[in-house]
């Protein structure tokens, strides 16, 4: 029977399989799914919102299970307590603010004439979902396309096979109609022939850029709306009136934190020559008191990248970078068994003739960079095909503004970096993607307008 399988980066063991479901098994799933749709979406949005709710309130107890679980499927060690924290954050906010996002636009009421615009749900949503942050990348989607009166089927990553099925359990034990959110194990192959067939009636897919080409040929001709967040190589830039030990906090630990598999990690550091030293040294000063080992150990810092094959691109790219000239200020760590454990490293003498400054690396690396200024930094951040976060340390909230505006990305982080802020729209641009989540935005594009012109007369 074909399956998928969860190779587990601890020790290379299978620690989850399940079979793929045929084509004509998710036919019937996602008619069934449709056939459901319509009953949800004409309850109360009250009522859809709590039951999402209390849904999201079953994940926070049983975190334990989600930590342990992530910790076998995909190496984050479990002194982080698994995802509930941010979890709980964007799942509460977009609860709070469905009535307002929600709420139809009234134009005009009079005796005469009524006209308004309503959001109406598109249909069966189908949420794509990613290995790296399998809980919060999934409920960006899941619980506002629910709440917004959607049937949801997901579909994740075969590294978290166990994350949708816990998802699924949660949310069904809340009182969510089981046919309204039904997750589906999926080859691409299947996947590929119902986003073809128009089975559903948005997309959302979170993953790499090839992956999104793939999503986007299928859909080719169907007119289904798509939601893509792909791939990233966001910068980080440190001002001349930086604090350096306040910058090297926020940007090592967002290139570092999840073995440096973030979707908005800081892969690539520009400095300025002023502070380039004192950076660096403090940078590889931080990475040297990383602990590299079995997530399951609470001692344990960084643990196994999510696959053996994810570390070899990682440490192809550093490779290929010393070959070219750059500096690697970090020996090989204790526990790097040239698998799935991979050490840190902190590169200099790095150029944009590098794929470890071009390319998404994905993993525990970065590559820094001395600039002379603001325009420079400006020039080589916009220097990506990427799109999704840049980072600015400075203590010129006036500079970080002008800076931004001119940044092609989607969030622009002053003194932070490596954050969804639920209450802003999580986009891109360039190869990282298009459409929305979180934010009213998020709702609008898991909603269609639906205008009225109601004539009294």
């Amino acid at each position: 029977m074909n399956t998928a399988k969860c190779i587990s980066p601890i020790d290379g063991s299978v620690y989850a399989e399940r079979p793929y479901a045929s084509l004509d098994e998710a036919r019937a799933k996602i008619a069934a799914a449709r056939k459901a749709q319509a009953a949800w979406a004409a309850r109360p949005l009250e009522e859809r919102v709590a039951l999402v709710s209390a849904g999201v309130k079953r994940i926070g107890e049983e975190t334990e299970r989600m930590t342990t679980e992530l910790a076998w499927q995909m190496g984050r060690p479990v002194r982080y307590g698994g995802e509930w924290g941010g979890f709980k954050e964007r799942a509460d906010h977009m609860a709070k603010i469905a009535k307002d996002a929600l709420a139809p636009t009234i134009v005009e009421t009079s005796e005469a004439v009524e006209r308004r615009i309503l959001r109406v749900p598109h249909g069966v949503a189908f949420v794509i979902a990613p290995w790296n942050y399998p809980y919060l990348t999934a409920n960006n989607t899941i619980g506002p396309a629910l709440i917004a009166g959607n049937a949801v089927i997901l579909k994740h990553a075969a590294q978290t096979l166990l994350v949708g099925e816990h998802l699924v359990e949660a949310f069904t034990k809340a009182g969510v109609p089981e046919d309204v959110f039904v997750n589906l194990v999926l080859d691409h192959q299947t996947t590929e022939t119902l986003i073809g067939e128009r089975a559903f009636d948005f997309v959302n897919f979170t993953g790499s850029v090839a992956g999104g080409a793939a999503i986007e040929k299928a859909a080719a001709g169907t007119f289904t709306p798509l939601g893509l967040e792909l791939g990233g190589k966001d910068p980080g830039y440190v001002r001349e009136d930086a604090d350096v030990e306040t910058a090297v906090a926020i940007l090592i630990d967002g290139a570092m934190f999840n073995s440096g598999q973030c979707c908005c990690g800081i892969e690539r550091i520009y400095v300025h020559e002023s502070l380039y030293d004192a950076f660096v040294e403090k940078a590889v000063e931080m990475v040297k008191g990383y602990k590299l080992g079995n997530p399951l150990d609470q001692e344990t810092t960084i643990g196994p990248m999510a696959h053996k094959r994810f570390a070899e691109t990682v440490r192809g790219q550093v490779s290929e970078a010393i070959a070219a000239g750059a500096k690697a200020h970090l020996e090989p760590f204790e526990g790097d068994d040239g698998g799935a454990y991979v050490s840190p490293q902190v590169l200099t003498n790095v150029d944009h003739s590098m794929r470890v400054m071009m390319e998404e690396t994905f993993g525990p690396v970065v590559g820094i960079m001395k600039v002379k200024d603001d325009e420079e930094a400006i020039g080589l951040m916009n220097d990506s095909p990427y799109g999704l976060t840049a980072s600015i340390v400075t203590r010129d909230a006036e500079a970080a503004g002008r800076i931004g505006e001119r940044l092609r990305t989607g969030t622009v982080f002053m003194n932070r970096a490596d954050y969804v802020d639920p209450a802003l729209c999580w986009t891109g641009c360039k190869d990282t993607g298009r459409g929305g989540a979180m934010s009213a935005i998020g709702y609008q594009n898991l909603t269609r307008p639906q205008s009225f012109h109601l004539k009294k007369a």
